[in-house]
């Protein structure tokens, strides 16, 4: 017999469809793939293949289907022939997404958490075991799945204070819903600590899969051809949110970086002419947003050189905008500095893992609570340098590039920081698998 908070939950789920609906609408206008296979979000699948024994993955977002990734990777390396059934829940996540299937694959938007889309879900499907990336944890879903009989892991899991608190007040909803998972394989021993705190059966802390994560060598080896040809060093201001651009631009412009430096002051070193002997670069987080940042930095007095349409010549530009999809490794690999997007406003800070791989010092700003503990091992481990404010991180950037010794000390700290943490998804792949394996037939 289902709860009665929970039947109330999908009765207030089932209301708001409608709203859903609006919402994927007026999002598909600036991302079209949020028009794509609506009908799949509320349980309908009218041209996909039904199917039993899937492994079942659910990566909402670009950043969790990066870590599928990884996991799949040492999946099909444990378990050749796996069949794998990919969920999704924004469009960046489900266009990642797409390039992990291979024959046999299929992947569908993940169902909106009303029992109907859910049952609808699962019929279609039947998975012999559900692996939610991260932080997606559903209350429909986790009691459906537990209902019948399909065991539902939490891998790469992790959940930070704020969250914590948001949880804990919905725990008539949160609780029922850790509680009913088979399995949590935790990021980090806080991580772990605040998940049992709301009943899950954390059931080991296997850190970060995103440290198994192997830079692109392509790309680093184009990076490393360009960096000889471009005419100034790179300083990337990396996965830019919403906001951090308007500050980022207002120091630099403060700083003089679209003044001519005066022949006197040139002579003095001044800041205006180490800044304009940087070439400064923006990659935002979202796509969506490329356009804004462009029309942001132009508005602003900079001279922007987009990647998408200059590619690897900049020219005189001052902002040289990183608008391309997949390329993170390049970026990195073109940069003698980082500074950590979503760490300058407070939204927890991007993940740094991977400027580390690619040998990119970091410098981050006081907001990192979405990787706390690789935030605070990079920073032990002489791999990243935290500031107070974007002010202070440009100076920290422009005295780095101008220290070699030093800066070649923090490239060594950044790769031995990464190799010194991976592991965790051949751990998680092997206790998935485990679980997934059928019971012994009886003798």
């Amino acid at each position: 017999m289902r709860s009665l908070s929970l039947r109330l939950y999908g009765a207030v789920t089932w209301l708001i469809q409608p709203l859903v609906r609006r919402k994927l609408r007026r999002r598909a206008v600036a991302e079209p793939g949020y028009a794509v296979a609506v009908e799949e979000r509320f349980g309908h699948y009218p041209t996909t293949p039904a199917g039993t024994d899937w492994c079942w993955i659910h990566a909402v977002s670009l950043g969790e289907a990066r870590a599928a990734a990884i996991l799949i990777d040492e999946l099909r390396r444990q378990a050749p022939g796996i069949r794998l059934l990919l969920t999704h829940g924004t469009a960046t996540g489900r266009e990642e997404g797409a390039k992990l299937l291979q024959t046999g694959d299929i992947q569908v938007w993940q169902p909106w958490d009303t029992p109907g889309a859910v049952a609808r879900f699962l019929d279609r499907f039947a998975p012999r075991i559900g692996v939610l990336m991260e932080t997606e944890v559903w209350p429909e879903m986790t009691a459906a799945c537990a209902e019948r009989g399909i065991p539902l892991v939490l891998a790469n899991a992790r959940l930070n204070e704020k969250s914590l608190a948001s949880a804990e007040r919905l725990g008539w909803l949160a609780r029922p819903a850790y509680s009913a998972l088979a399995a949590v394989w935790a990021q980090t021993e806080a991580d772990a600590h605040r998940l049992v705190s709301l009943g899950a059966k954390v059931a080991g802390v296997f850190g970060n899969m995103k440290f198994d994560a192997a830079p692109d060598t392509r790309q680093l080896v184009a990076a490393a051809n360009l960096r000889e040809k471009l005419p100034k060093p790179v300083v990337v201001f990396a996965s830019s949110r919403d906001g951090e651009e308007q500050q980022f631009l207002e120091v630099l412009k403060r700083f003089g970086a679209t003044s001519p430096v005066p022949p006197v002051q040139a002579a003095v070193n001044s800041i205006a002419k180490r800044v304009q002997d940087v070439q400064w670069m923006i990659v935002p987080r979202h796509p969506q947003r490329f356009d804004e940042v462009a029309a942001l930095v132009a508005s602003h007095g900079f001279a922007v050189a987009r990647r998408s349409t200059a590619g690897d010549a900049p020219g005189d530009a001052e902002i040289w905008l990183g608008d391309s999809l997949g390329e993170m490794a390049l970026y990195y690999g073109l940069a003698e500095v980082a500074l950590l997007g979503g760490s300058f406003a407070p939204l927890g800070g991007q993940n740094l893992i991977e400027a580390a791989a690619c040998a990119c010092p970091v410098v981050m700003g006081p907001s990192t609570f979405n990787f706390a503990e690789a935030a605070e091992l990079s920073l032990a481990a002489g791999a990243a340098q935290r500031v107070p404010d974007m002010e202070h991180a440009i100076k920290a950037a422009l005295a780095l590039v101008a220290d070699p010794v030093r800066h070649e000390a923090m490239v060594q700290a950044a790769l031995a920081f990464s190799s010194s943490n991976r592991g965790a998804a051949q751990r998680t792949a092997a206790a998935l698998l485990a679980i997934a394996e059928p019971a012994p037939a009886a003798s």
